[in-house]
C-alpha cells in the first residue's frame, strides 16, 4: 500500500509563488512515475507535471516555464515549485503515484492519490 500526503497549498496573489510537497510512504520502488494533477470546480482533473524513475520531467503547456517538479528520494518527498501564479492556477492539487504504463497526463496511469491541497490565486 502507498500513502501520499500533500501540503503547502494556500492563498496567494497573482505573480506569487508556492511550493507543494508530497510525502510518499509504502512500497514505491517499482513505480513508473510520480505526478501532480489539479482539479478546479466544474472541471476535469488535469495533469500538471510528472517525473519518471530516471528523473525525466514533463509539464502541461499551461505551466511550462513557471512550475518545476522535483523529488528528494532520501526524504521520500515529491515537490512542485510554482512561480508566477495566475488566477487560472486556482484548483485542488493532487499528488499521485503510477505503477502502470500510460500517458503521464492521464489520471488512469496513476494508482494512488493523495487527499489534495488547495491553491487559490487572487487577481
Amino acid at each position: 500500500q502507498v500513502q501520499l500526503v500533500e501540503s503547502g497549498g494556500g492563498s496567494v496573489q497573482a505573480g506569487g509563488s508556492l511550493r507543494l510537497s508530497c510525502v510518499v510512504s509504502g512500497y514505491t520502488s517499482s513505480r513508473n512515475c510520480m505526478g501532480w494533477f489539479r482539479q478546479a470546480p466544474g472541471k476535469e482533473r488535469e495533469g500538471v507535471a510528472s517525473i519518471d524513475r530516471i528523473g525525466r520531467s514533463r509539464y502541461a503547456d499551461s505551466v511550462k516555464g513557471r512550475f518545476t517538479i522535483s523529488q528528494d528520494n532520501a526524504k521520500s518527498t515529491l515537490y512542485l515549485q510554482m512561480h508566477s501564479l495566475k488566477p487560472e492556477d486556482t484548483a485542488m492539487y493532487y499528488c499521485a503515484a503510477g505503477f502502470v504504463p500510460g500517458y503521464w497526463y492521464t489520471p488512469t496511469t496513476y494508482n494512488y492519490w493523495g487527499q489534495g491541497t488547495q491553491v487559490t490565486v487572487s487577481s
